[in-house]
């Protein structure tokens, strides 16, 4: 084959790709387009700079991490407000208090924390059966709902003894708190000023 006609046929292959690359990204008037910034970016050294953020972007900024939402919190809250529970659970000197002190707390923080959680929840047992009475877990049964202790072995269904009915919410009634209010406040300092 002559050295020309090889040369041809080359170039005539570059066309042919080079056009089917340009239709495959969008067509001549986008090609045109390229060109036209590739031109004036030669020629015009301040266009060069405002194109050089549109093809060399910045990487985004890393997504700040979401805080989470209080409103677990929100009986928490409620039972500090009116019964002081958590001032009792976090108490540190209670290994020094005798059981009278103790037993006084208690009976103080227990009927308020009770009334709490019934204002604002209806509870139920999980299970309808008695403390004590046996009763079958049948195949398929929730584990949150229910929890085997004991010796588990084999495949339910299973036949046990109820140590504890256990607790599920059926209703709720906690309010969001007032616009502004931080939830991860469960009970504000207090200042007393003279």
């Amino acid at each position: 084959m002559e050295p020309m006609v090889a040369v041809l046929l080359t170039l005539v292959g570059v066309a042919v790709l080079f056009v089917l690359f340009v239709l495959a990204n969008g067509g001549f008037a986008r090609f045109g387009l390229a060109w036209q910034a590739f031109t004036k970016a030669l020629r015009d050294p301040d266009f060069a700079v405002q194109l050089s953020p549109l093809l060399n972007p910045p990487p985004p900024e890393p997504p700040k991490p979401v805080k989470p939402s209080g409103a677990p919190l929100r009986l928490l809250t409620v039972l500090q407000r009116e019964s002081r529970l958590l001032d009792f659970l976090m108490e540190e000197n209670l290994q020094g208090a005798d059981d009278g002190q103790i037993a006084a707390a208690v009976r103080d923080i227990q009927p308020k924390a009770q009334a709490t959680l019934r204002k604002y929840l209806t509870l139920e047992p999980v299970l309808t059966e008695a403390e004590g009475s046996t009763v079958t877990v049948a195949s398929g049964f929730d584990p949150s709902a229910i929890q085997l202790v004991g010796n588990v072995t084999g495949q339910p269904p299973f036949r046990g003894v109820v140590r504890h009915a256990g607790w599920r919410v059926k209703e709720l009634s906690l309010a969001a708190p007032p616009e502004g209010q931080d939830e991860f406040v469960l009970a504000p300092a207090e200042v007393e000023l003279p």
